[in-house]
């Protein structure tokens, strides 16, 4: 039924105009070969209910008149006699009637319809921008936030790091002195040193973390090159990165992203899976810049697909951010296996 009504919609009026006159003449035909005696007033509310629904109010009414004057004159015609003029007259005016209610109800009920869908059409309108805007702003609000967080990369490595070179530099100028004078505060000097040195080293690794990808279009590799090197310094776990030919990102939006997304997939492996190694692979083939993390570990609890955790939401939403794909599965060989994928068509229109 609700196959037939899109079919009708898809028709135009004078389309409905034709066929409620061909229902209105064929059930007048039949009416008048079934004779007077047979009550077949009832079919024709097929074509005054056609042309009332898809038409409307003003021709299903007219449609009423002319279907009662056709049910007269065919049973006339027919052969049907009455006592008295006025029965038939009482006939056709309870008749028309009757199609005057069903022709308003049909009525009112079609713009009751229209009003529906229209409500339904304004409001997905109105949901689709939402919809639209909101994913604009979260866009440009995940923007400021990689743009902040890249200001603030710079300034730790290019201002607070530069200066406490200085300091340290300005600290070994004062302990040769002293060294020269032969003070015993010359001790105190160096370790005053060693310590600025170690704030040097903590800025720098602040200043990475904040911001791992450098803006060059090969920096991706290089930071998964340093992530797989700290991994494997800091954990006691074997972690390289395959990148067989180079896969060069120039947008650093999408670098960062793919960044963070192994980054969190690296961690979850640690924390969870208890590998003893874990590689990270970046590919660009087939028109697709991939990227996969895979480990040895003991891969997903049995119920894994019933409620992510936050890490794994966290990645896909950054590889819905940048138009990529993102799957989270139990490697065939045991472990984890996550893999994220990117058209290239996508990285440019990005920039």
């Amino acid at each position: 039924m609700i196959r037939l009504l899109e079919y009708f919609e898809q028709r135009s009026r004078p389309f409905f105009i034709l066929a409620s006159f061909g229902f209105l003449a064929l059930v007048g035909i039949v009416d008048y070969l079934t004779g007077f005696e047979v009550f077949f007033s009832v079919f024709y509310l097929l074509g005054v209910g056609l042309a009332a629904w898809f038409i409307g109010i003003g021709f299903g009414l007219f449609l009423s008149s002319l279907s009662v004057a056709i049910w007269v004159i065919g049973d006339l015609a027919a052969g049907a006699h009455y006592s008295s003029p006025f029965i038939p007259i009482w006939n056709a005016a309870i008749l028309l009637a009757f199609y005057s209610i069903v022709v308003w109800l049909l009525a009112s009920l079609r713009s009751l319809q229209k009003d529906l869908e229209n409500r339904v059409q304004q409001r997905t309108i109105a949901l689709t921008q939402e919809i639209a805007e909101r994913e604009r702003l979260e866009k440009e609000i995940l923007e400021i936030s990689e743009r902040e967080q890249r200001r603030i990369g710079h300034d730790l490595h290019d201002s607070l790091c530069q200066h406490l070179t200085g300091t340290a530099l300005a600290g070994q100028v004062l302990e040769e002195k002293l060294v020269a004078k032969s003070l015993p505060e010359a001790a105190d000097v160096n370790e005053i040193i060693e310590l600025v040195e170690e704030g040097i080293t903590i800025a720098r690794d602040l200043a990475r973390g904040i911001y791992p990808v450098d803006m060059k279009a090969e920096g991706l590799m290089a930071a998964f090159q340093e992530l797989a090197m700290n991994t494997a310094k800091r954990s006691n776990i074997v972690c390289t990165l395959e990148c067989g030919s180079p896969v060069l990102v120039d947008d650093a939006t999408i670098a960062t992203h793919l960044y963070r997304i192994a980054q969190e997939a690296v961690s979850n492996a640690i924390r969870h899976g208890k590998p003893k190694h874990i590689v990270i692979n970046l590919s660009d083939i087939h028109d697709r810049v991939t990227l996969t993390v895979e480990d040895d570990g003991i891969g997903l609890p049995e119920d894994w697909q019933k409620g992510q955790g936050l890490g794994t939401r966290i990645m896909a939403h950054r590889a819905t951010r940048i138009g990529a794909t993102f799957d989270l599965e139990p490697n065939p060989t045991g472990g984890t296996f996550v893999r994220c994928s990117v058209a290239k068509s996508d990285i440019h229109k990005e920039q």
